[in-house]
């Protein structure tokens, strides 16, 4: 799902549910099994820094980024920001303390760095904060906090002229929510109690300004007609263009549409009013005509490709350019030599740079074994910044020259794994058939450093979600599932990009229409089957685990097949009848099986794991968060319940609080000992252990 990983914030300690009655064997232990030498033990993958977001200074000096930590006191990921000398690579701490910082945007003139912080309320004994806007010079010094809104701050940019910053927040609750609450206590009316999130202006003090003292923020946009998303100023500083929906319910995606408003009479003018989503506005050079991501009036566009088009700027009929670009696209920028966008390529990912006027595509980015993201630009569109990695690296914060595309690593993010002998990562590829249709399936494929082709290993299958995600050749930290410690125990890892992954053009994507699950197990076990031919595997000891979508389809495995020893389901679907009415977001179901369950119940039936249920042999760990919308618990309950009745061993745990994303590092230290556990026990035949009390 295109936006499944929304996150949902909320802590809370795991509660085990049960094993099956039917299995009578002990539940694991709370304590961590042996990990193998070579391989980071579960604290040290949660303890990994990562570095992302890069933002270049506007005249390409300097990189602000941001570095997250593990923070094991408060229970949180805490990012904070950093610079790095973009010719040097020397690199300072920018911000530090409790808390998160993040968000950096230079001003225009690249003296000040605006960045959003949720230090105070933290700093105050809070668990969470609401993130205001900050205010720290490029040079160095004490930062400043510029807004004290209710709520919070959502997301900011500069004006060009730097003398404003327009930002978004959701507004607080009403006078009449209030008093309702105060009559009746809490309740909640579905599809009715929103929040809309808005447009304000603040104007930047200057450095001799009251800091304790702020200027108040101004309103732009009000009223409860529409809720705005992403938003960019105009050249010129007048005016600010804007997508929006009808309200903030995910299942009203498809009202999103692009407006202008003007500062100096606050009008607002809808300019785009096709069937969408219409999102991700950005202005011409010259302002007289705006760039946009559209779904182009197609009804099924969580799985087809987005496209961009250009709209006159006071409104007329837009121009679809990448009709011919055979993935999801969404400008990112427009400079004066084109409209810049980044776009997957199979396991690897590019920027590219559009003509405007006569839809020519360039790739900016090489080689083609790149993975690049989140580019930023500097003021004349000569330099970028972004996150590069290749087969088998780390990812780091790079820069480079676009008309001589050459990067410059600025960080060492991946020294941190020196000490140990991560797997060897490299893709394959089989063929997969269903209804007589021929798919090539493209994996990546885990080895042990030692890797031997003539031994036979143990196989787990790790399954991404979405279904449009993408797995890559990459480093990575280990967070949901031990990889690393499975393939230094001597086993090989499989992460297919099975029909539905991103990556592979819009004909890929829609394979699974109408056929998840057993299309998807189809693509997932000729994997299987084609590294059994290759004579690496042992047949008799293969397990599959997955989150979100990959754990649909691992539960798919469990009730619809006998071919696995252990089957972890994170997350996951067990009965789309139950998923449809419970979700926060029905238009996928309903794009990807065509159908509501009261309009063609039989295709909800033959694509759910709960349909196979009373062949189940395999054992199942099932794991869920508390308080997930995106796939509610309803979906792991159901599926617990049945294998429990047909005396499959089975664990459920569940993580209150949490929604869709395990998103905390002592809950996610869970997540992986009890899969390290359950297919330490199903595969290599060490004990579960028992609960503690």
């Amino acid at each position: 799902m295109r936006i499944l990983h929304h996150t949902m914030l909320a802590a809370g300690a795991a509660t085990i549910l049960a094993l099956s009655a039917g299995a009578q064997q002990p539940a694991p232990a709370a304590a961590p099994a042996t990990v193998p030498s070579g391989a980071p033990t579960i604290d040290q993958s949660l303890e990994m820094r990562t570095a992302g977001v890069p933002r270049i200074s506007p005249d390409g000096r300097w990189v602000a980024y941001e570095i997250t930590r593990t923070n094991w006191e408060t229970n949180a990921f805490e990012r904070e920001l950093w610079l790095a000398d973009a010719s040097s690579g020397q690199r300072l701490r920018l911000t530090s303390g409790k808390g998160s910082s993040f968000d950096a945007q230079w001003s225009p003139d690249g003296k000040w760095i605006a960045f959003l912080s949720d230090r105070p309320a933290i700093l105050a004994g809070a668990k969470e904060g609401k993130t205001q806007l900050w205010l720290i010079a490029a040079a160095g010094g004490e930062a400043r906090e510029l807004t004290k809104v209710e709520n919070g701050v959502n997301s900011f940019e500069w004006a060009p002229s730097g003398k404003v910053i327009a930002f978004t927040r959701t507004d607080p609750e009403s006078k009449a929510r209030k008093d309702r609450t105060e009559k009746y206590g809490e309740i909640q009316v579905i599809s009715g109690d929103y929040s809309m999130t808005h447009l304000w202006l603040l104007d930047v003090p200057g450095a001799d300004a009251d800091a304790a003292h702020p200027p108040e923020p101004k309103r732009l946009t009000e009223g409860s007609t529409f809720t705005v998303g992403g938003f960019s100023w105009a050249p010129d500083s007048a005016r600010i263009a804007f997508s929006a929906q009808r309200d903030p319910d995910l299942g009203s995606a498809d009202t999103a549409q692009i407006y202008v408003v003007t500062l100096a009479d606050k009008s607002v003018k809808k300019i785009v009013d096709t069937s969408g989503p219409n999102n991700d506005p950005v202005w011409s050079p010259d302002g007289t005509e705006i760039a946009y991501s559209t779904a182009n009036a197609n009804p099924y566009f969580f799985y087809t490709n987005s496209r961009i088009a250009v709209v006159p700027a006071a409104g007329g009929t837009p121009r679809v350019l990448t009709g011919q670009f055979d993935e999801e696209a969404a400008p990112l920028a427009w400079g004066p030599d084109g409209i810049y966008f980044a776009a997957l390529q199979r396991t690897y990912s590019h920027l590219y740079r559009l003509n405007p006027k006569t839809a020519a595509i360039e790739r900016v980015t090489s080689p083609d074994e790149l993975i690049a993201s989140q580019f930023s630009f500097t003021r004349d569109y000569r330099q970028a910044a972004f996150v590069t990695s290749t087969d088998n690296t780390f990812p780091e914060i790079s820069v480079s020259a676009l008309r001589s595309f050459a990067p410059r690593v600025l960080t060492d993010m991946g020294s941190q794994l020196k000490v140990f002998k991560p797997a060897i990562r490299e893709r394959i590829e089989w063929t997969s058939n269903f209804e007589g249709k021929v798919s090539n399936i493209e994996g990546i494929l885990l080895k042990p450093a030692d890797f031997d082709p003539t031994k036979k290993y143990p196989l787990l299958v790790v399954i991404h979600g979405g279904p449009t995600g993408v797995d890559r050749t990459n480093l990575a930290a280990d967070r949901y599932y031990p990889i690393e410690i499975f393939v230094a125990k001597g086993a090989l890892v499989l992460r297919p990009n099975y029909r539905g992954s991103a990556g592979y053009g819009e004909a890929f994507r829609s394979l699974n229409v109408r056929n998840l699950g057993t299309g998807d197990y189809n693509d997932v076990i000729s994997g299987v089957d084609y590294l059994i031919s290759k004579g690496w595997v042992d047949p008799g000891r293969v397990g599959s685990m997955g989150w979100s979508e990959g754990g649909y389809i691992s539960a798919f495995i469990t009730t619809f097949s006998d071919r696995f020893k252990a089957v972890s389901v994170g997350a996951g679907i067990s009965d789309w009848m139950t998923y449809y009415v419970n979700t926060d977001i029905h238009p996928f179901t309903r794009q990807y099986l065509r159908a509501t369950p009261w309009d063609d119940p039989e295709i909800y039936r033959k694509t759910s794991p709960i349909t196979y249920v009373k062949s189940a042999k395999t054992p199942t760990l099932i794991q869920h968060g508390g308080s997930d919308r995106r796939v509610p618990i309803p979906n792991g309950f159901e599926l617990y319940q049945a294998l429990r009745d047909q005396g499959v061993p089975v664990r459920m745990v569940v993580y209150p609080g949490f929604g869709h994303p395990i998103n905390k590092p002592k809950q996610q230290r869970s997540v992986m000992e009890e899969n390290l556990r359950w297919f330490g026990h199903y595969i290599w035949g060490e004990p579960l252990g028992t609960d503690v009390q």
